[in-house]
């Protein structure tokens, strides 16, 4: 637990910049300020403000670029532009450490060579949360698998869905453990879907790794 976290967290108790924060999360990239005000069907210098408040909790990140796509004179000032912030910031009450514990474990692992009995246990334990997963929440078609992995929390978005093109996920939830053990962690959260998608008709996961996203993308079986 982090003071800083401690403050994000009170930061997004008020309902529009909750709102604001769920909404740049939602689009994967910059956001003006005048997106997000039609967004959320509110005035632009309110939401501005509340965007700012995001920004000084460490929630978003700022950008300024010009958007009009025209350089030199006459093409404007550079817009101040918002996205998800790359920092984590953690709150848990008690204090609770299991970033370290996974990272030993993840030691451990590689020095034994063990790779293929932690993507075995993935596996299993992807097909566990399949099996106990009530009957209303099992995902019939890639929309509702959106709706799921959202709730596990890897920020899903369809890639030309009219076409009928896979899900990538834009955030990794073990994105700090992947950063410091990335074949390790990469092959244990593909196996883990497998394990979850096996539970359902129609779906796989593949690995396919994409700068800032997730390496794991997931589309009906008909499309590989």
């Amino acid at each position: 637990m982090t003071e800083q976290g401690l403050d994000a967290a009170g930061t997004l108790a008020e309902p529009l910049r909750r709102r604001l924060y769920q909404y740049v999360v939602a689009r994967g990239g910059d956001v003006s300020r005048a997106d997000a005000a039609n967004a959320v069907g509110e005035r632009r210098n309110l939401v501005a403000f509340h965007l700012d408040k995001l920004v000084e909790a460490g929630l978003l990140d700022v950008t300024r670029r010009k958007v009009s796509g025209r350089e030199g004179p006459g093409s404007g000032r550079p817009a101040k532009l918002y996205r998800r912030a790359d920092s984590q910031l953690n709150v848990q009450l008690p204090p609770r450490d299991y970033e370290t514990a996974a990272r030993v474990f993840a030691d451990a692992v590689e020095q034994a060579g063990a790779d293929n009995s932690l993507y075995a246990a993935a596996h299993n334990e992807g097909a566990r949360q399949a099996s106990t997963m009530p009957a209303e929440d099992r995902p019939a078609d890639l929309g509702d698998l959106v709706a799921l992995l959202e709730r596990h929390g890897y920020e899903p978005a369809r890639e030309d869905p009219a076409a009928g093109g896979p899900i990538r996920l834009r955030n990794c939830p073990f994105h700090t453990l992947a950063r410091e053990f990335p074949t390790l962690t990469c092959g244990m959260n593909l196996e883990l879907l497998r394990g979850l998608l096996s539970g359902f008709e129609g779906f796989c996961a593949r690995m396919e790794p994409s700068p800032d996203q997730c390496c794991v993308a997931i589309s009906k079986n008909n499309k590989d």
